[in-house]
């Protein structure tokens, strides 16, 4: 798996960054960078609380800003540079549609919807929904997004370890079964040459 260089010499902060870069649309999808996380911890290059405190006030941080966004600018946001290229005035309505029928239903369900996610926030704050329920329905449905990428990382991780540890043990008995293999010619060649 490629490790950005950020995260190979500062694990933590490169995993912060690189989340919060990737929120302001950077090229740092969150899921991947979760993912990274869980296959550090899998490879004891980042310990599992630490590693889950810094990953949460990242996704914590990097949703509230995009939900600060839309309540700053409201419909407008889609005029501005840094939104403008992923949310469109027909994706606001018909989010506002959805907010308007399930409220925090929509935060608890769009966190895990990779490419609705950031508008789901920037719609939370264009309806005004309250500060703190939105930052109390993103820190709960978070700890799921985490556990899940976290752990898929981890177990990729731990899977590969897995692997090449077993591939080493088939390379290992390859080798005895390719010897014995050619000892058994040798002998049956022997024999056979000893009939003549």
């Amino acid at each position: 798996m490629y490790v950005p260089e950020i995260v190979e010499r500062f694990p933590y902060l490169g995993l912060f960054l690189l989340l919060i870069l990737g929120g302001i649309g950077f090229p740092f999808p969150e899921d991947t960078t979760l993912i990274l996380c869980g296959f550090l911890i899998s490879h004891d290059v980042i310990k599992l609380v630490p590693s889950f405190m810094v990953v949460y006030t990242g996704l914590l941080l990097t949703d509230f800003f995009l939900y600060s966004a839309g309540k700053k600018y409201g419909r407008a946001v889609i005029s501005t540079k840094m939104f403008g290229k992923f949310i469109s005035l027909e994706r606001i309505s018909a989010l506002e549609a959805k907010f308007r029928k399930r409220g925090v239903l929509v935060i608890f369900l769009g966190r895990h919807l990779v490419g609705l996610r950031a508008q789901i926030f920037i719609v939370a704050g264009i309806m005004r929904m309250p500060a703190l329920k939105f930052l109390m329905a993103d820190a709960v449905t978070s700890v799921f997004s985490i556990a899940l990428m976290v752990g898929a990382g981890y177990m990729g991780g731990y899977s590969l370890e897995v692997i090449k540890r077993d591939m080493t043990q088939v390379g290992h008995i390859a080798i005895v079964l390719l010897i014995v293999s050619f000892v058994v010619y040798l002998f049956i060649r022997r024999m056979q040459s000893g009939r003549k």
